[in-house]
């Protein structure tokens, strides 16, 4: 039981990792160009708090397949919900890294918000623990959504935000 369990919790940071590779240039170079709130969490922040945040969604995913007898029907709505968050999640930063699209970015983020909290209704009767573990996930993704929201806000460009 071992591999499923590594597997499933590494998963999320795969996008993660791929996001890093878009993240890392822009923050030095776009992302200083935009007016940011002053209450916006340090960029040495980030990589820390996704990578808790990835592992706990990812052992969280884990919990719920278990207790489902791995990929069954049962698990499709719990683990598709899942996927369909993660996919959401992976898409973020290179719209608004990669094509500085932050209107689109937001409306993103709100359909990932949305989604996660779906996932966790689903989640709920099969692993209260797994929901748990995603509670602080909800958290950020709350404060990432204002934080877009500000950004955007705060840096019209209709070029920009098409």
């Amino acid at each position: 039981m071992w591999i499923p369990m590594l597997s499933l919790t590494a998963l999320p940071h795969v996008g993660g990792i791929f996001g890093g590779f878009i993240t890392r240039k822009e923050v030095k170079t776009w992302y200083t160009t935009l007016n940011k709130p002053s209450w916006r969490p340090p960029n040495a922040a980030f990589p820390v708090v996704w990578t808790t945040l990835y592992t706990g969604m990812g052992y969280g995913s884990y919990l719920v397949w278990k207790e489902l007898g791995g990929f069954t029907e049962d698990a499709l709505v719990p683990l598709g919900l899942y996927g369909m968050q993660l996919a959401l999640n992976w898409a973020w930063t290179p719209i608004f890294f990669g094509a500085h699209k932050i209107k689109l970015a937001l409306i993103e983020l709100v359909m990932l918000t949305g989604t996660v909290a779906a996932t966790m209704v689903s989640w709920y009767p099969v692993s209260r623990t797994a929901t748990l573990l995603m509670v602080p996930y909800l958290a950020w993704l709350c404060l990432a959504t204002t934080l877009n929201y500000c950004i955007w806000r705060d840096n019209p460009d209709p070029k920009k935000d098409d």
